[in-house]
């Protein structure tokens, strides 16, 4: 009988590890986890109700939200991606719903469902999930690998390294030469110096369209903004984070944030039809459509325009400034902050040393990667979870017949 040794309990190695105890029947598969708790971003995820994939069925639809592993992941999304998932779940009691922006969430709203699932099933598979056994070294050997653990030493057929983030992880991928891309943070708010948009804290727009400049590359987004006590917040700025992570990183969080508050839709008309319709009544009585009141304000102010001025004296530099902050609000970002919880980075084992059909090594037969320790990230909406449920699936599968047909033969 071989031995699978998962290193990490998290998402994508409960998953590998299910699967491969599932189909490799009658072999040890094992759990490594450093810490007393598992899949400690299932419990923290979607605000405590686990945001557990996305509904967009289309594997080429669904590659765009990934900033980093779009191209590698059309493959394994093809073979398991959200509707696999959701079957998965579903076969096993856990009812499902589909929110209004497409995420997925289980009915019970609470994500120690999605917890309870994969501890049960892990348990019915056989599956040894061994708690506070940090893993200390990976080495390869004549008939599969040694994992060295604060305890004894682990003989073992297949490794999984599901590690996340951590950056131990990453070093026991090292020791086996593989290239590491170095991780930064991804999916993070905005810390902004502007007094009057802190001012603002707790107000939302519906979308606009926010670009980051003065980087290496620009950086262009749509979506939701939410005005914060530090900065901004919302999909838009997630989305600017995720896909900036790296250029953002270079330039220390620092960079002008410009905000077009009417999603492209041109000021200048609806200015002059408000000079042409409105012209006695005060410029800050009347806010576009799309914009809460409080903010049109707070952009007339930054514009110029008294408290008192009427639209039928706004003088042509003043309708050019308000036109300025309504389509081209720029703001100074000076750091970040955290996203809730949710911890997620860009960076980690290359793309390029994986075998993405098996997740395989491509330098060491036999070990396997999933989930967050590869150079692979999502925005939010269910992504990240879908990557480490799809390789997490395949690495368990792989790693599966391998066991069968012999470990470290094939």
């Amino acid at each position: 009988m071989a031995t699978a040794v998962i290193i990490g309990g998290g998402a994508a190695g409960f998953f590998a590890a299910i699967t491969c105890a599932e189909q490799a029947p009658g072999h040890q598969v094992v759990i490594c986890e450093g810490t007393s708790e598992v899949l400690a971003k299932v419990r923290v995820s979607g605000g405590g109700r686990c945001n557990v994939t996305h509904h967009c069925f289309d594997s080429q639809r669904l590659v765009g939200s990934y900033p980093r592993g779009a191209l590698e992941l059309r493959g394994p999304f093809a073979r398991f991606g959200p509707e696999q998932v959701i079957d998965w779940f579903t076969r096993r009691g856990v009812a499902l719903k589909t929110e209004a922006d497409g995420r997925i969430f289980p009915v019970s709203d609470q994500s120690q469902t999605i917890i309870d699932c994969l501890l049960g099933a892990a348990e019915t598979a056989g599956v040894e999930l061994r708690r506070q056994l940090p893993v200390r070294g990976l080495a390869a050997a004549a008939d599969g690998f040694t994992v060295a653990t604060a305890g004894a030493a682990l003989p073992a057929g297949v490794v999984l390294l599901a590690s996340g983030s951590s950056r131990h992880g990453h070093a026991l991928a090292a020791q086996l030469g593989h290239e590491i891309v170095s991780p930064v943070p991804s999916l993070f708010t905005f810390t902004c110096s502007e007094p009057w948009l802190r001012a603002l804290s707790g107000l939302s727009v519906d979308e606009v369209h926010l670009s980051l400049l003065d980087l290496a590359e620009p950086v262009n987004t749509t979506g939701a903004l939410l005005c914060t006590h530090w900065g901004m917040s919302g999909p838009a700025v997630l989305r600017a984070s995720a896909w900036g992570a790296r250029v953002l990183a270079a330039a220390r969080y620092r960079c002008r944030v410009r905000i077009d508050g009417l999603a492209g839709a041109p000021a200048a008309a609806w200015i002059d039809a408000q000079r042409q319709g409105a012209g006695r009544r005060l410029v800050r009585a009347i806010a576009p459509s799309s914009l809460p009141r409080r903010l049109w304000e707070a952009l007339a102010g930054v514009a110029g325009i008294p408290a008192d001025g009427q639209w039928a004296h706004l003088t042509a530099a003043g309708g050019a400034a308000l036109a300025a902050s309504l389509n081209a609000c720029d703001l100074t970002m000076t750091g970040k902050a955290l996203f809730k919880e949710e911890f997620v980075t860009a960076g980690g084992i290359s793309r390029q040393e994986v075998h993405w059909r098996t997740m395989e090594s491509r330098r060491t037969p036999g070990l396997y990667f999933a989930g967050e320790c590869l150079d692979v990230d999502a925005i939010t909406g269910g992504f990240n979870f879908q990557n480490a449920w799809t390789t997490g699936f395949l690495a368990g599968q792989a790693m599966a017949a391998r066991l069968r047909a012999g470990a470290g033969a094939a």
